[in-house]
């Protein structure tokens, strides 16, 4: 985001004169930031029937994926949830298959940063009711009564917009303040946090930023010249080296031909994002001014230059140099630099570790209004940090896989927006993993569906029923909880998601150093223990008729049978025995196992009974902290 207040007085008169008198151009939903988030949102928008549109700084759209060059993808390698599954898809048809996605060792999926920018614009492109515009920067927002007024500069010319919804997808959450949405910057105090790991005090200590590079074999010597203010010594520890003599505690150090291979791309290149006294640098441009940010991270690029310097000089990688089919930019760095950390706005919902952890012992059942799933560790660089050893060790903190909640992405005293990128209501601790490019993409996605039915249903995005929301996401292919017990092509695989959202039946979170992982135990017997506390929840007043230990498929159906009687449902048949008839059919189309009466039944069994015949999910509506809504 290069501007959002004018820097000159002519400027400043020309918005006033173009806000007065120009006719605006109206759209539904529009979304400054063409970055993972800002170009999923708009896809999704656009596909609910919103007339949207995305306005990007640059040329490219795809953000941490493409315009900060972060290539190799970082988790949910089982959880191709949404437009991200799509996406990978898109991918691996490019290159040929999933296996040539596997060149690097950091990752299962990488790929080059400019076919992933020309694989999201293909896919936004097939979408007849978005609108892109590049090189196009925010000058002015304004709020009118039910939505936004908003001055572009397209190119050059002033253009005037009005909107229905507004979308902050950009890297450092510059919408968001521009609107007066409230938000933190830094490390939170645990007594805020409510996090046992967190600092005594808070502070505004964010994440170093890297300026990526893009490395491609030349086969010949391509040694640049020595960077300005060039220190070895600062690169010593990036590897194996004799001149070593002191590496970073916990650091592991890898031989050369092991750490250069880490980000390797296909076509003979090699993403540059070394982690271990590498490119990271440790820089808070938050709320600097637009001409401040631009002199600070000149810093950031000269470090990486060095690093590219020393990998080629002392290393000697010098047949490595920046690749010159990759970003349009004279000086063959990225667009943007890798933020890993921005604002984090006040929410309807602030997540934090806690939920993660144990999300079923909370007091806010967040995981009820889950929109996004993310398995990648709670991963922090802080090693570029000045006094990096007084801070609280934040890696790798042991969590599961873990179901994102829609109330993060709407800000708590602004209407008709959302936020979306690294800037959505968390703890400064669970960014470590929500900044991750598979989780940016489905928040996304997420805002996408919120905005598009906000639009459709002329309400804030505030308003709009969570189950919707969650509805059109599961139709999309998305995940609302991570189980990996079914993969979404599974035919039953709604049926779990929606009961998991219930809470009904609930999931098995482990973790296991970088797996982390949530079970639903589909094809374990379901247990009287496991299935009343949830029942409970919903019908606080039904007694169940359950007398084993394991329920068995006549004790399930006969429960599904009472369910109905108990909330009058039209559905109800008052002869039991013609309701187990009736069941066989539907039974064998779900391709369950044998229908036999007195053997337990599975939890995946009851979660597609309990679904299609009671839909505890659909007819019983939950609030944005998850708390049952009482008719």
């Amino acid at each position: 985001m290069k501007r959002i207040v004018f820097s000159c007085f002519f400027a400043c008169i020309w918005t006033i004169f173009l806000t007065a008198c120009q006719q605006p151009k109206e759209v539904d939903v529009l979304i400054i930031g063409g970055g993972a988030s800002g170009t999923a949102a708009g896809i999704q928008a656009a596909r609910l029937g919103a007339n949207t549109l995305i306005v990007e700084e640059y040329e490219w759209l795809g953000g941490a994926l493409t315009s900060a060059g972060v290539s190799c993808i970082d988790g949910n390698y089982r959880l191709p949830s949404g437009i991200f599954g799509e996406f990978r898809n898109e991918l691996s048809n490019y290159y040929g298959g999933t296996d040539s996605l596997r060149t690097s060792w950091v990752s299962a999926v990488a790929a080059e940063p400019s076919v992933m920018n020309k694989i999201f614009k293909q896919m936004a492109e097939k979408e007849n009711r978005l609108d892109l515009w590049y090189n196009s920067t925010v000058q002015k927002i304004e709020k009118m009564p039910r939505g936004w007024r908003v001055v572009i500069d397209k190119g050059g010319e002033y253009q005037l917009l009005e909107a229905k919804v507004l979308i902050d997808g950009t890297e450092l959450g510059d919408v968001a303040k521009a609107c007066g949405v409230k938000y933190d910057i830094g490390m939170e105090a645990k007594s805020l946090s409510g996090e046992d790991i967190g600092p005594e005090v808070s502070n505004n200590i964010i994440q170093d930023l890297t300026y990526v590079a893009i490395l491609k074999d030349y086969g010949k010597d391509v040694t640049i010249a020595k960077p300005e203010g060039y220190d070895p010594s600062i690169f010593y520890c990036t590897c194996k080296y004799p001149k070593c003599k002191n590496p970073k505690k916990g650091s592991v150090l890898w031989d050369k031909d092991r750490m250069i291979t880490y980000g390797k791309l296909p076509n003979n290149k090699y993403m540059i994002n070394w982690p271990i006294e590498g490119n990271d640098y440790y820089l808070n441009i938050i709320e600097m001014k637009p001409k401040e940010r631009k002199e600070a991270l000149q810093k950031a690029k000269n470090f990486t230059m060095c690093f590219i310097y020393y990998l080629q000089n002392e290393l000697g990688f010098n047949t490595l140099g920046l690749a010159d089919d990759e970003f349009p930019t004279a000086d063959k760095l990225p667009f943007i630099p890798y933020h890993r950390e921005s604002r984090r706005i006040h929410g309807l919902v602030r997540f934090n570790v806690n939920h993660m952890a144990s999300p079923y012992a909370q007091p806010e059942k967040l995981y009820r209004t889950a929109i996004a799933v993310g398995d990648y560790a709670v991963d922090h660089h802080h090693a570029r940090y000045p006094e990096a050893d007084k801070l609280p060790e934040l890696h790798f903190y042991p969590v599961p896989s873990y179901g994102l909640p829609l109330g993060v992405i709407i800000p708590k005293d602004v209407d008709h927006l959302l936020v979306t990128e690294k800037s959505i209501s968390v703890s400064n601790l669970v960014n470590g993993t929500t900044r991750l490019q598979p989780i940016l993409v489905q928040i996304g996605q997420a805002a996408g569906a919120l905005a598009g039915l906000a639009v459709r249903e002329k309400k804030d995005v505030s308003e709009v029923s969570i189950r919707e929301v969650q509805s059109v996401l599961l139709r999309g292919g998305c995940y609302l909880l991570p189980f990996l017990d079914l993969p979404k092509t599974d035919r039953n695989f709604a049926a779990l998601q929606r009961i998991g959202a219930t809470g009904i039946l609930k999931g098995r979170g482990t973790n296991r150093g970088w797996s982390n992982e949530t079970w639903f135990d589909a094809d374990s017997a379901l247990t009287a223990e496991a299935l009343l506390p949830g029942l409970k929840d919903y019908y606080p007043n039904f007694n169940p008729k359950i007398q084993n230990k394991e329920i068995t498929v006549k004790e399930a159906i006969q429960l599904t049978y009472d369910l109905m009687e108990y909330n009058n449902s039209p559905a109800y048949e008052k002869n039991l025995d013609d309701f187990i008839n009736s069941i066989a059919p539907r039974w064998d189309s779900a391709k369950l196992s044998n229908f036999s009466l007195d053997r337990a039944i599975t939890r995946k069994e009851f979660a597609v009974l309990l679904n299609y015949y009671v839909n505890p999910f659909e007819t019983i509506p939950i609030d944005i902290k998850g708390n049952i809504i009482n008719k």
